[in-house]
């Protein structure tokens, strides 16, 4: 299942190894990982010896399911990430998107999320996708909510070191696949790469 969605403005493809760097700068950012580890980054050999082989080896697991890097159609500039991370089982999936600070404010993270919806539903086959925050990430929930999720719950979770906004919860978002039909006549149709 390799014929992953694209969208007007970004392309979707496998993360391989050699991305590690690019992975290492995004999480560089204070303000990228803000509401994620406080602003602070992931060292490159966590990212290199930890995240990226265990992200890799998802693919085979579960197809047509993971992480995806996500590019500028127009420049082929890596522009972040975007996820359906899979269930233990694979019927469900978790949507997530980092973006570079130059990405943000354009609708990207929208676009790229309503696209792995629609791929997730009427492609994958899964029986729900959902997203989490913290409560306080305004915009992370304006993306859930614009690409079709909806608010389902605030939960707490105790941590050792807290982060800023960590007392007002997380939040919970969810779009089933028997509800995903009333979205879909409202939302334009992902292209599928050629």
């Amino acid at each position: 299942m390799s014929d992953l969605p694209y969208t007007e403005r970004l392309r979707f493809r496998r993360l391989t190894m050699a991305d590690v760097d690019a992975l290492v700068e995004l999480d560089s950012d204070p303000e990228v990982m803000r509401f994620l580890s406080g602003g602070v980054a992931t060292p490159l050999a966590t990212a290199r010896d930890e995240q990226l082989p265990r992200l890799l080896a998802q693919y085979e697991r579960h197809p047509g399911l993971g992480r995806w890097a996500a590019l500028d159609r127009e420049t082929g500039g890596f522009l972040g990430w975007f996820a359906l991370d899979p269930s233990a089982d694979g019927t469900e999936a978790e949507l997530g998107y980092r973006l570079r600070r130059s990405a943000w404010g354009r609708g990207l993270a929208t676009e790229g999320s309503r696209a792995l919806v629609r791929y997730a539903f009427d492609t994958v086959g899964v029986r729900r996708v959902w997203a989490e925050t913290m409560a306080v990430n305004d915009r992370s929930r304006r993306v859930m909510a614009k690409a079709g999720l909806r608010y389902l719950r605030t939960f707490h979770l105790r941590w050792d070191d807290p982060i800023p906004g960590a007392e007002h919860g997380e939040v919970e978002y969810e779009l089933r696949a028997g509800e995903w039909a009333d979205t879909v006549q409202e939302r334009p149709a992902a292209r599928r790469a050629r």
